[in-house]
C-alpha cells in the first residue's frame, strides 16, 4: 500500500460525474478532458461526490467524507477509490446528499476549511442524516475544543 489515496474523477456531461467537493490533494495527474487523478496525504479528510444519471433521471447520488488510509490500517473500499478509506459519512440519495452539501457550506461559511473539521462531526452528520434527523451544526467552539484535543494527542 502506497502513503497516499488516489481518487478517480470523471465527469461526462448529463451522465456521470465524479467529483471532490473539499479536501487537500498532494498530486493531480489528468489523464483525459474526461478523467483525472487526485492523490491525497495518509490521514487527510475529504469528500468525494458521485452522481449518475440515463435517460430516465438520476441513478446515483452519494457523498463519501473519508479520512485517506494509512498503511496496515483498516480502511472502507469505495468506487474510484485506491486503496479507499475510514469512512465518516456515506450518505445515499439526492435529499440527504443535498442537506450534507448544506451543511458543508455552512462550515465554509465560518472560515473553516470542512477537512479540519472534527471528523467526530461528519460521523454525527451521518448518524443523523441516516435516518432523518437534523444534525446539530458546526460551530466555532465545537471546532475550537477540536482543534485543543487535537493538539493534545499530538
Amino acid at each position: 500500500m502506497s502513503d497516499v489515496t488516489t481518487v478517480e474523477l470523471l465527469w461526462v456531461e448529463g451522465r456521470f460525474e465524479n467529483r471532490i467537493r473539499f479536501g487537500r490533494p498532494v498530486s493531480e495527474k489528468i489523464i483525459d478532458r474526461h478523467r483525472r487523478v487526485l492523490s491525497f496525504a495518509t490521514g487527510s479528510i475529504f469528500a468525494f461526490v458521485r452522481w449518475t444519471s440515463n435517460e430516465f433521471g438520476t441513478v446515483l447520488s452519494r457523498i463519501d467524507i473519508l479520512r485517506a488510509a494509512a498503511p496496515r490500517q483498516r480502511y472502507a473500499t469505495v468506487p474510484w477509490v485506491n486503496p479507499g478509506g475510514e469512512s465518516l459519512m456515506r450518505l445515499s440519495g439526492w435529499t440527504k446528499v443535498e442537506r450534507a452539501l448544506q451543511l458543508i457550506d455552512a462550515v465554509e461559511a465560518l472560515g473553516i476549511n470542512p477537512a479540519d473539521a472534527a471528523p467526530d462531526y461528519w460521523h454525527h452528520v451521518h448518524n443523523r442524516l441516516s435516518v432523518n434527523e437534523s444534525p446539530r451544526s458546526y460551530t466555532r467552539a465545537r471546532h475550537q475544543a477540536w482543534l485543543r484535543r487535537r493538539r493534545r494527542e499530538l
